[in-house]
């Protein structure tokens, strides 16, 4: 099956990887969901628009503490790493991504759509104003936007936030343009970046997925199933790419 999907990637004019939260758990980040989610230790209020911006110092203690604190340590792992030399290679294309974390363009990933956005970069939703994290003080919260004063908002998507329309429109585009869609760690869980790879299957592409056990598109769109944590999977398929075809 290795050899299939690697021939599969090899003779495409065009491919998609689809990455979730499973390809970044071997760099040390939880998933969301499940039975070692983070939503079984904390309670995603503080993640909501509404709530952030009624309760912006209680919000922002939780998302230093999450994802500056904890997340912000963690580093690509070889899964990252195959895909950038992948792209390098010329066998990848794109990737779609619905983590936030910023592993694959720390692996050297260049063509990226992030889904949901991206949280190395906080936002201010008044002035639109970027702020890369590593220049803001965090140590005083709420951070607030040097030029107007708002209560500054990590740059990723938030429960009753929309998703933004730029990644969405190139994402979906990407279920036209692409021969193939590698799935690489998520469930088929989340809405509405579930509705991707299906999208992509609707549109007669072909599907590999790569995951530690059965997903919601495993039985119902893959093609080619590769089973395993995301580092073994993507080292071995990548060992097949690089055979020389007789």
């Amino acid at each position: 099956m290795f050899k299939e999907a690697a021939e599969l990637i090899k003779n495409s004019n065009r491919v998609t990887a689809f990455t979730g939260a499973g390809i970044s758990v071997e760099s040390g980040i939880p998933p969301f969901r499940g039975e070692n989610g983070l939503w079984n230790r904390y309670d995603p209020t503080f993640l909501d628009i509404a709530y952030f911006k009624n309760n912006p110092e209680d919000s922002w203690k939780l998302i230093k503490e999450i994802f500056y604190d904890f997340f912000g340590k963690a580093e690509p792992n070889k899964a990252h790493l195959i895909l950038a030399k992948m792209e390098e290679s010329g066998w990848l294309d794109s990737i779609i991504t619905q983590n936030i974390d910023n592993l694959h363009q720390r692996a050297g990933s260049k063509k990226i759509i992030e889904f949901h956005g991206n949280s190395r970069n906080l936002i201010c939703p008044n002035c639109s104003k970027i702020y890369h994290v590593e220049n803001v003080d965090l140590s005083n919260l709420p951070p607030r936007c040097q030029y107007c004063g708002t209560v500054l908002k990590p740059n990723f998507v938030f429960f009753g936030e929309e998703i933004p329309k730029l990644a969405r429109t190139n994402s979906f585009m990407e279920t036209e343009k692409a021969d193939v869609f590698i799935l690489i760690g998520t469930t088929g869980e989340i809405m509405p970046a579930s509705t991707i790879p299906y999208e992509a299957k609707r549109n007669n592409k072909k599907i590999i997925e790569i995951n530690i056990q059965p997903s919601a598109y495993t039985n119902t769109i893959t093609d080619i199933f590769l089973k395993g944590k995301a580092t073994v999977i993507m080292q071995k398929l990548f060992r097949f790419l690089s055979l020389k075809s007789n």
